[in-house]
């Protein structure tokens, strides 16, 4: 009964922490689109600051919101009834969306500069935010030929799988820490004289506050994805799991493509229990042919 308790204390936390996080992202791209269309002239796709400013309406939404949610998206209990073929694509194309956005952000700013003639690529903000983009994209590459394609060998899904966690969970962070340079470096750029920056007007309020609500939200995200006891258990166990409203022991954090790894470690498992009971039964063919 205590245990049972201790479970469903841990399945509310997570619900609790879910819920904040969903918030304050969602409230962290309305702050973007109430930078850039009551501060910043709206958007458009004419080579203006119009067009420079989906980057940073696209990298919160796409880059920062829908790739947190596809680092958690198997922690959520109620998909553990799915199959993990399923969820595998539902997290793939998450990230996918989220590449995607990315990209196109990035070819509004250089289309931006271009027009205005303005130097790409010299700031410390475009240098990292390119690097996270692409090994973003190399990141998701990998993800799809290792983990949701079949032909990966299983010692290769061993082998890279903790690169792969290590590695969403630094471009994760990253992201963040280039959004929070790249929204100081626009304030500096745009609020130099009435008002300048350094008198706090509403809109460098407003920008400040969104980005802190990037760094909580990075913490929401990273925190869930870091906790072992709610990470997603193999499927023989998970049904019997949800009957009973409790969430999973576990002993590895999942980050960005991982959670497909982190389904994988039962087809580990799986795997390998197959190859021993087939030893066993050759072990045993070949004693019985000798006597």
């Amino acid at each position: 009964a205590v245990y049972g308790a201790r479970k469903m204390e841990d399945y509310g936390r997570f619900l609790a922490l879910l819920v904040s996080a969903l918030l304050v992202g969602f409230v962290s791209v309305i702050f973007s689109l109430v930078w850039v269309f009551h501060y910043r002239e709206g958007l458009s796709w004419d080579g203006s600051t119009r067009e420079f400013n989906w980057h940073p309406v696209l990298i919160i939404t796409g880059f920062v919101f829908i790739q947190g949610i596809a680092i958690i998206v198997y922690r959520l209990p109620w998909t553990w009834k799915c199959s993990k073929v399923l969820m595998k694509f539902i997290h793939a194309g998450l990230n996918t969306i989220a590449m995607i956005l990315a990209i196109v952000s990035m070819v509004a700013v250089f289309e931006y500069h271009n027009a205005g003639n303005i130097p790409n690529m010299y700031s410390l903000h475009s240098w990292i935010g390119l690097a996270a983009v692409i090994f973003y994209s190399l990141q998701l590459f990998l993800g799809f030929a290792v983990f949701l394609l079949p032909f990966a060998p299983v010692s290769l899904r061993t082998a890279v799988m903790p690169i792969h966690v290590y590695s969403g969970l630094t471009i994760f962070a990253t992201v963040i820490a280039t959004a929070l340079m790249g929204i100081t470096e626009k304030l500096i750029f745009s609020l130099r004289s009435n008002p300048a920056y350094s008198e706090s007007p509403p809109e460098a309020t407003l920008v400040n506050c969104l980005g802190v609500l990037l760094v909580i939200f990075g913490i929401f995200i990273l925190w869930m994805a870091s906790r072992p006891y709610w990470k997603r258990p193999p499927e023989e166990n998970a049904k019997a799991l949800l009957t009973t409203g409790g969430t999973p022991e576990g002993t590895e954090a999942e980050s960005t493509m991982t959670d497909g790894g982190n389904a994988d470690e039962s087809d580990l498992r799986s795997n390998s229990e197959a190859a021993r009971k087939q030893n066993l039964k050759l072990d045993e063919a070949g004693q019985r042919s000798t006597m």
